[in-house]
């Protein structure tokens, strides 16, 4: 039954807003109406109660009072169905997900320039001025979180999402529902429609004591807060979000509207989101001025931070940012920097914006936080494309709150041009605030700076530099490689269930040992026998990999990996050379002379297919598997009867192999390519299909047929399948 539209702020005769009495008669004496009663207000005393504690950090009730009211809510509301999905015990968590769904946003969640240099801000200023005259300005701490857009239709949480990519971001509905700072339900008489960014964070205490929990029961620390919030709030189970100590500001209206505003039928309910014009955000609901917007986010039960102010030239804004730096560490949440935005709308809409940024908007960073401390030793990573990052371990240094006890050495002339060494002091610094970096030496005590391996830590191999880089070349039998390899692999070939969490696992129980040729050695029962696997998810696998055992020629190409060798330089290879034994014939100038293939692509080509143990690797690919060899179809002769279509084919479609559908198409005047794209007409999808091409074909509005539909293509265009 819907919930009673109570308000969030309690009524002053709410018996359980100020000292409530708990001792609640049994549940068994309350008829239904009786019990409605009580949940309504149950309800609206502990928003409240809620209000007071997360957003004005004011509480009037201690929290075993608390915990009464929300158990004898949770009892009322289970006992007679009365649970609603705005009630307030349904901050628990919803039931896990399968995957983040992508959500459009209303309005674009832009991002700011930025600069750690006061001249650069004057000269934002200045421009500000030429265009639209003198104007004040609202300064707010630039916070170090995750940035959102939470929706709310008639005072009701309806949507969160991600920033994402500022046009398209991740549903993360379910999971701000746990935030307590978020209300489900706002107070006072909001817009119909409104729509808020905020930023979800994790405060530095609360960061310090889960860390603590998450050592002590034998899980690895989050790396700093920002790390921990982004992590928690895109889980695809919200009950774990709901277990993780959020919060969130919130600091702009993206867009608002009341009902009848722009129509004629005012009776017709609030305006739906996609009929809100966001370009005018909160002015048509008297929000003229980012810091009439600051007061009355709070009025609505949004929380905002008290620290902004508003300032009247760009001076008072310097001095607020260098101000607010001198307490940047009394803060309990990470900041990097202020933001300095024009405060009146109307002018705000004037500047407009830029392809990336605001311009009416200003970021002010702080300087890079560092530290001094001492280099114990030096050790060499291998990439998953085989590149060497040298990695100082150091003597454990809080840097900005964070503790530091690794960074980032760079390459070999970075540590020949600072002279490094082990035992060295060195000032370690945290880009943008986050990656640890050796800044400088600041006192040598090594007798003379690292010397960089010649030979791959992790498989022996040489090491062969590019200017200050170096990579392996052990290729796809280094272990460090072979990761990214099987993830790779199965990937393009639209193998289902290894990502990069399982192919960590493979390699790590030599499951894969030599190459990713080991898969299809493998049983299901050795795949059963790993742990978090079964005996139907192993079954699974395996089917999935028989399934991909015949890709076309330029699928296969683009699975091995080989650097700047993607789907679409693959099969412009493929369809030059014709087959796999022309292609490990070829050398550079042979793949030069393809068109769409570039001088640094054909060296790679021609360095990745000359060493001896990747072509050992394709040898057995090949051998045991069949991959990259077409299968023979039947020249029906041939047409132009599909030009200018360009397929892609993901899945099995019976009695057909996939270098079989690519051959007819391409006969037929067709393209088949192994990805995705606009330039796409169809895809194909047949039985356990891959998601991602799915995804990329929903993402450029391909359409999607199945084999039936295919074949009737084929047939209208007068291809005669059956000759």
């Amino acid at each position: 039954m819907p919930e009673a539209d109570t308000g969030s702020e309690a009524p002053a005769d709410n018996p359980f807003v100020r000292d409530p009495d708990t001792d609640f008669a049994p549940v068994d004496a309350l008829d239904e109406a009786a019990a409605r009663e009580q949940v309504d207000q149950l309800r609206a005393a502990i928003r409240y109660h809620d209000h007071r504690y997360y957003v004005e950090n004011d509480p009037t009730i201690g929290d075993r009072a608390y915990d009464r009211l929300f158990s004898r809510l949770q009892e009322l509301e289970a006992e007679f169905d009365l649970a609603t999905e705005h009630s307030p015990t349904q901050r628990v968590g919803a039931e896990p997900l399968d995957e983040l769904e992508s959500v459009e946003h209303v309005a674009p969640l832009l991002s700011l320039d930025s600069s750690g240099d006061a001249d650069d801000v004057r000269a934002f200023a200045d421009r500000v001025a030429r265009e639209a005259g003198e104007v004040e300005f609202v300064c707010e701490p630039k916070f170090d979180g995750l940035s959102v857009a939470v929706t709310y239709v008639d005072g009701r949480l309806e949507q969160a999402a991600t920033r994402g990519d500022g046009e398209t971001g991740e549903d993360v509905t379910e999971n701000v529902r746990t935030i307590d700072s978020v209300p489900l339900k706002l107070r006072g008489d909001p817009p119909d429609v409104l729509v808020v960014r905020g930023e979800v964070y994790m405060p530095r205490d609360a960061f310090t004591a889960h860390n603590r929990e998450r050592v002590e029961r034998g899980d690895d620390p989050f790396a700093n807060p920002r790390n921990a919030a982004a992590g928690s709030l895109r889980q695809l189970d919200p009950k774990v979000t709901a277990e993780r100590p959020l919060d969130c500001f919130f600091y702009d209206v993206l867009a608002a509207r009341n009902i009848g505003e722009g129509t004629e039928d005012e009776s017709a309910g609030a305006a739906p989101v996609d009929d809100v014009d966001p370009s005018r955000g909160g002015l048509d609901v008297g929000l003229d001025t980012h810091w009439a917007e600051h007061e009355r986010l709070p009025e609505w039960g949004l929380k905002v931070d008290h620290e902004a102010e508003r300032v009247t030239d760009i001076e008072a804004a310097i001095d607020y940012r260098n101000r607010l730096g001198e307490r940047r560490e009394d803060l309990n949440y990470e900041i990097d920097g202020v933001v300095v935005k024009v405060d009146d709308r109307a002018t705000c809409l004037e500047l407009g914006t830029t392809a990336r940024h605001y311009r009416w908007a200003y970021a002010y960073k702080f300087p890079a936080r560092d530290e001094v401390t001492t280099i114990e030793d030096v050790v060499v990573q291998v990439g998953r494309t085989g590149r060497l990052t040298p990695v100082a371990l150091l003597d454990p240094v809080d840097v900005g709150g964070v503790t530091v006890s690794r960074a980032s050495l760079h390459n070999r002339d970075e540590i020949a041009a600072m002279g490094v060494g082990v035992g060295d002091e060195v000032r370690v610094q945290r880009a943008g605030d986050v990656i640890p970096y050796v800044a400088e030496v600041t006192e040598q005590r090594s007798e003379g700076h690292f010397a960089f391996p010649e030979s791959c830590p992790r498989c022996g191999s040489d090491v062969e530099f590019d200017g200050p880089n170096a990579f392996c070349t052990g290729g796809l039998t280094c272990p460090a490689q072979l990761i990214r390899s099987v993830e790779y692999f199965t990937d393009v070939l639209d193998v289902e269930g290894v990502g990069e969490e399982a192919a960590e696992q493979f390699v790590a129980a030599g499951v894969v040992e030599e190459s990713v040729a080991d898969l299809y050695d493998r049983s299901a029962e050795e795949f059963a026998d790993l742990e978090g696997w079964g005996e139907t998810s192993a079954r699974n696998l395996v089917d999935e990999l028989d399934a991909a055992r015949h890709p076309p020629l330029g699928e296969f190409l683009a699975a091995l990996g080989i650097p700047e060798v993607g789907p679409t330089v693959a099969d412009d290879v493929a369809r030059e050379f014709g087959s796999l034994d022309a292609v490990l014939d070829a050398d550079e100038a042979d793949f030069e002379r393809v068109d769409g293939v570039g001088s640094v692509v054909a060296e790679h080509l021609a360095e990745f297919l000359a060493n001896d143990r990747n072509r050992a690797v394709v040898a057995r690919l090949r051998d045991e598997s069949r991959l990259g060899e077409p299968a023979a179809v039947d020249d029906d002769g041939g047409g132009d009867e599909l030009a200018g279509l360009t397929f892609v084919f993901t899945g099995s479609v019976e009695d057909w192999t996939r270098s079989e559908l690519q051959a007819l198409v391409e006969r037929h005047g067709a393209n088949a390519t192994g990805s995705v794209s606009g330039n796409t007409t169809y895809l194909v999808v047949g039985d356990s299909p891959g998601q991602s091409k799915r995804d990329a074909a929903d993402a450029n509005d391909v359409p999607q047929v199945d084999p039936g539909g295919f074949f009737a293509l084929l047939a209208e265009r007068g291809v005669d399948v059956e000759s």
